[in-house]
C-alpha cells in the first residue's frame, strides 16, 4: 500500500502539468481541441519508442484482437471522454480551479464500485463527500458574481471527465490479461483511442487551422509529463491495489495532490489569481478529505 501511495502522489505532481500548461495555452490563444488531441497524438509515438525492441506491441495487439470492441470503447471512455471534456472545462478558469474541480473523480470512483461487483466502501464515501463539499465551496465566489456560465462550462464537462477516467481505467483493468504490464495497458489504450483523437484533430484543423509552434511544444510537454509519466505511475498504483476497493479509493484520492501542485505552479508561473477565502477553504477541505481517505485505509 505504501508503494502504491507514493506512486499516486508522484503521479499527481506530473498530472499537475496538464492544468498548468493547458492554462498557458489558453492564455496564448491556443484552441482547446488541439490541446486535447495533440497530447495523445504525441503520447502514442513516445510509448511506441519506449516499447521498441520488446515483444510488448505484439502482445498488446494480440490482446486487442481478442476483444476489439471492448478495447475501442473503454479506451475511448478512459482517455477520450476523460481528457477532451477536461480540457474544455479548463478553458474559462484559473488552472487551480480546474484541478480542484477535477477532484470530483474521487467521488465518482467510489460511486462506481458496485458496477464491478463490490460494495461501496462507506468510510471512503464519507471522505469523498467531504471532497465534494470542498469543490462546491470553491465555486461560491463565481456564484456570488453570478458567473453561471463559468460554473456550468467548468463543472459539467469536468464531471463527465471525472466519471469517465475511473470507469475506463477499471474496465480495462478487468479486461486486460493477467500478465499485461501497466505500460502495455497504457500503450494499448492510447492505440485504441487514436480514432477519437484523429477525428478531433481533423475537426480542430477545419475550425481553427493548424496549431502554432508554442501550442505544439507545450502539448509535447503535457504528453511526456502527464500522458506518459503520470499515467504510468497512476495506473501502476491502481494495479497494485486493484483487489481492495478501500485501497483503490485511497489511490484515486491521491489525485488531490494536483490541486496543491497546480495552485503553486499557476501562481508562480502564470500569475494566476490567488483564490479568494472561500476558494482557499474549499482547497483545504479537499486536501483534508484526501488525508482522511488515506488514514481510513491504514493497515
Amino acid at each position: 500500500m505504501k508503494k502504491a501511495l507514493i506512486y499516486g502522489i508522484l503521479a499527481s505532481f506530473f498530472f499537475a502539468f496538464t492544468f498548468i500548461l493547458n492554462r498557458s495555452m489558453n492564455l496564448a490563444g491556443g484552441y482547446w481541441m488541439w490541446a486535447a488531441s495533440l497530447r495523445y497524438l504525441f503520447t502514442f509515438p513516445i510509448l511506441r519508442i519506449m516499447l521498441a525492441g520488446s515483444p510488448s506491441p505484439v502482445r498488446v495487439w494480440s490482446a486487442v484482437k481478442e476483444a476489439p470492441v471492448s478495447w475501442l470503447v473503454w479506451s475511448t471512455v478512459g482517455f477520450g471522454l476523460f481528457y477532451a471534456p477536461l480540457t474544455f472545462g479548463s478553458v474559462l478558469g484559473e488552472s487551480w480551479l480546474a484541478a480542484a474541480t477535477w477532484q470530483l473523480t474521487i467521488v465518482a470512483g467510489v460511486l462506481l464500485t458496485p458496477l464491478f461487483g463490490k460494495r461501496i466502501p462507506i468510510r471512503n464515501l464519507g471522505w469523498s463527500v467531504l471532497v465534494l463539499a470542498g469543490v462546491f465551496m470553491m465555486q461560491v465566489p463565481h456564484l456570488k458574481r453570478m458567473e453561471v456560465r463559468t460554473v456550468l462550462f467548468t463543472l459539467v464537462p469536468i464531471l463527465v471527465a471525472a466519471f469517465s477516467y475511473p470507469l475506463g481505467n477499471r474496465k480495462m483493468m478487468a479486461l486486460c490479461p493477467a500478465g499485461m504490464t501497466t505500460l502495455e495497458r497504457v500503450y494499448g489504450m492510447t492505440l485504441c483511442s487514436m480514432p477519437f483523437w484523429i477525428f478531433m484533430s481533423g475537426w480542430a484543423w477545419v475550425k481553427e487551422g493548424p496549431a502554432d509552434r508554442g501550442q505544439v511544444f507545450q502539448s509535447l510537454c503535457v504528453a511526456l509529463f502527464s500522458g506518459v509519466i503520470a499515467t504510468v505511475l497512476f495506473f501502476k498504483a491502481t494495479d497494485l491495489v486493484k483487489e481492495n476497493p478501500r485501497h483503490l479509493a485511497v489511490i484515486e484520492a491521491t489525485q488531490c495532490g494536483e490541486v496543491v501542485f497546480t495552485l503553486l505552479g499557476g501562481i508562480l508561473l502564470l500569475k494566476d489569481r490567488v483564490p479568494e477565502p472561500a476558494g482557499l477553504a474549499g482547497i483545504a477541505v479537499i486536501v483534508a478529505g484526501m488525508v482522511g481517505n488515506s488514514l481510513s485505509a491504514g493497515e
